[in-house]
């Protein structure tokens, strides 16, 4: 059990009081219009049982002590509208008379062994949701119960039937799970998986277009077949000359997550590297290096250290009652990626980071969060994506240079002022996740 914590048992309301020293702690109803509090819950408390009503959450089995019922617990699958055979049923006791049924919600029964020429068994409701053999020959009730097969008869993508499997006052339950795998979509890397055929790189610019011209000088000193996409937000935009670099306009000050949104929905390659326009590449800029962690293990996304700051957080979730849930921040990570002693499972990373393209595309960026937007993208990944950061792979960050000439000074400050976290924007984000989230506390250490 995680320290500051409570064990976790049935759903009560969780709570962010009494958590130590030194850390920051969002009651979140707060930021959110007093007036609209009581609406915003039922609204919130309506959206979140719709969602629920999609997920398919698995009940505990417990399997029956010194039970005569031989029968798969765990790992039947079934694609929707097929058959398959159900493995594993036998009694194993001996009795004058056997007496077996098998009960569905979702599917029908059959077996396929031929039994025409055999003696003293009865078999009702083939091809219905209940199945019943009578016989007593326990040889003859195994072999029947070792061919026998479910069929799906409901199309649903992903949902569980429970099989009850019984005799007398002995019943076991058997969770058949009926899913359609998706099909697949691959992204073909060329028979010489060159790097600018696995990978593009991404960023947005804003009021800075110095500092990505001298971003893009240094992806091309390294890699110069890359493709880069800029999404651009400015108000005047200037056209980007740089060899295999797409660029793509946006309304003025669109914002920095919607800027994410679009670089990435025109990746076409398995893989996006993320990069700020003020970064600079160096020669410990290896994307090779953050690639071999996404092919060789279960990771959707990895990043790096910026100039030799390795950044990474953890995200605990405590599930709460109607008020919505529990969540905290706290710096770190959870464990060493086997294999890469470099590299750490995490739940955050920097603005530097590689990552699978339509694992992401299936979480995007809240357009909602225009200005200053980072932990946000990863709370909203939280439970979907998994997430690892390695500290031997770096990007440089280009230095801040005192302005002397009055338009750069001007731009600048211009800049600054989008960059500021308003009180106005801080209410708004956290009041998102009071509603997005339903989450009803937030703390941070």
């Amino acid at each position: 059990m995680l320290a500051g914590f409570p064990l976790m048992s049935q759903k009560k309301m969780c709570t962010c009081q009494s958590m130590g020293k030194g850390i920051e702690m969002y009651h979140l109803k707060d930021y959110w219009d007093a007036s609209d509090v009581q609406s915003a819950l039922d609204r919130r408390k309506k959206e979140y049982e719709h969602i629920k009503r999609r997920e398919q959450r698995q009940n505990v089995l417990i399997a029956p002590p010194n039970s005569p019922l031989s029968y798969p617990m765990y790992g039947v699958q079934v694609m929707p509208l097929r058959t398959i055979r159900l493995p594993g049923l036998k009694i194993d006791v001996t009795l004058q008379n056997y007496k077996v049924t098998l009960q569905a919600s979702l599917g029908t029964f059959d077996f396929t062994v031929n039994m025409t020429a055999v003696a003293g068994w009865q078999v009702y409701g083939r091809g219905e949701n209940s199945l019943t053999i009578s016989t007593s020959n326990l040889n003859i009730l195994n072999r029947i119960l070792s061919s026998i097969s479910y069929t799906s008869t409901v199309y649903d993508i992903d949902s569980t039937d429970i099989v009850m499997f019984s005799m007398g006052k002995h019943l076991a339950k058997i969770p058949v799970s009926i899913h359609q795998p998706p099909i697949v979509r691959l992204h073909d890397p060329g028979p010489d998986r060159k790097i600018s055929s696995m990978v593009t790189i991404t960023t947005k610019t804003f009021l800075r277009y110095d500092k990505l011209r001298e971003l893009l000088k240094s992806i091309h000193l390294y890699y110069p077949d890359i493709k880069v996409i800029v999404a651009d937000d400015n108000q005047e935009p200037e056209k980007i000359g740089e060899p295999n670099v797409e660029q793509y306009i946006m309304p003025y000050a669109k914002g920095w997550f919607a800027g994410r949104n679009l670089a990435v929905s025109q990746v076409t390659t398995k893989y996006f590297l993320w990069v700020d326009d003020d970064f600079l590449f160096t020669s410990d800029t290896k994307i090779e290096k953050l690639l071999d962690v996404l092919e060789n293990t279960d990771l959707d996304l990895v990043g790096g250290s910026v100039a030799g700051n390795h950044f990474s957080f953890k995200l605990f979730l405590e599930e709460g009652g109607e008020e919505g849930d529990c969540l905290h921040w706290r710096g770190g990570s959870y464990n060493v990626i086997p294999g890469f002693p470099n590299c750490v499972v995490t739940g955050g990373v920097v603005n530097f980071f590689l990552a699978h393209t339509n694992r992401i595309l299936g979480v995007g960026f809240d357009p909602k969060l225009d200005r200053v937007a980072h932990t946000e993208f990863f709370i909203d990944a939280f439970g979907r994506l998994r997430i690892g950061s390695c500290s031997h792979v770096t990007v440089g960050h280009q230095p801040k240079e005192k302005q002397t000439d009055p338009n750069e000074m001007e731009q600048a400050k211009k800049y600054n002022s989008f960059r500021q976290n308003t009180a106005e924007q801080v209410r708004m984000k956290l009041g998102l996740h009071f509603f997005k989230n339903r989450l009803s506390c937030f703390t941070k250490h």
